[in-house]
């Protein structure tokens, strides 16, 4: 257990299997890469376990993954045969899974245990890079199909106490996601504006005035056009419900990807190591 309160993270994930694979595609990551590595170094000491909310993973209502072997669940299409032969091979947690449920209960939220549903892209395309040693235990938790901001933020303040438990707190999806935008570069003003009003949001506001916004995200300058589905934002409801009183710092920034997308991912609350490495959008 670690002696401090452990961040939350909202990650932009990146697409499909990239860690695993090599060539231009794989490029497009390599600032996202840098982020993932430099914030395993800003966490220092390692957390005893993780906790997942993939944008990869809706049900009605929600659902927690608790096999101590979890498999692999390829959910992308397209890419070369060896690239559904891959595994992110670190072992669940029942005990943590149970955790969750009963943090959930108190808020009056039933969540189902699932002891068969494996690691989709949204976890191991992070975790590959953050934690290659495939050591530390890691639950995936999933989102309500309601997409309800409110509800995703209330999730993440029951699960607040896990911060102090070891478990560390990570929100996967995309801050962009129009998938028929995304390849051929008319998406780029979209997601800077997107990704400029998520900045000032959950780095500038005040923490009152950033859970209000984010209440109400589709008032955004290009919030439809970002995320025609919600389902890649969502995840950040819950992170910065846990973390709902601390400042947010944006952590990774590219204005390049894929040609000309912009995605961001941010941590929420302070590091729990003397050497910080907030960034500020140049």
């Amino acid at each position: 257990m670690t002696d401090l309160r452990l961040p939350t993270y909202f990650i932009s994930h990146g697409g499909g299997p990239w860690p695993y694979m090599t060539g231009e595609f794989r490029r497009n990551f390599d600032q996202l890469e840098k982020s993932l590595i430099d914030t395993r170094i800003e966490l220092a000491d390692k957390p005893t376990a993780i906790l997942v909310i993939s944008g990869h993973w809706e049900e009605e209502g929600f659902a927690i993954s608790s096999g101590t072997k979890p498999g692999m669940l390829f959910d992308y299409h397209g890419f070369p045969d060896d690239l559904y032969r891959i595994a992110y091979t670190a072992p669940g947690s029942p005990e943590l899974a149970a955790r969750v449920r009963d943090l959930l209960r108190l808020i009056g939220v039933d969540a189902a245990l699932d002891p068969t549903r494996g690691y989709d892209h949204g976890t191991f395309s992070i975790m590959k890079p953050l934690y290659p040693e495939e050591d530390i235990p890691v639950v995936q938790l999933s989102l309500d199909t309601s997409y309800d901001p409110a509800l995703h933020l209330n999730v993440g303040r029951a699960l607040a106490p896990l911060r102090d438990e070891g478990v560390l707190l990570i929100g996967s999806g995309l801050s962009y996601h129009n998938l028929s935008a995304m390849f051929d570069n008319s998406g780029a003003v979209a997601s800077r504006r997107f990704d400029a009003w998520l900045h000032e949001t959950l780095v500038r506001c005040p923490t009152d005035t950033r859970t209000e916004r984010l209440i109400g995200w589709e008032k955004a300058p290009a919030a439809r056009a970002a995320h025609p589905r919600e389902d890649h934002l969502i995840p950040l409801m819950v992170v910065v419900g846990a973390a709902e009183e601390e400042p947010g710092a944006t952590i990774y920034h590219q204005k390049d990807l894929f040609g000309g997308l912009t995605a961001s991912s941010f941590r929420f609350g302070p590091l729990p190591s003397a050497n910080p490495t907030n960034r500020e959008i140049q």
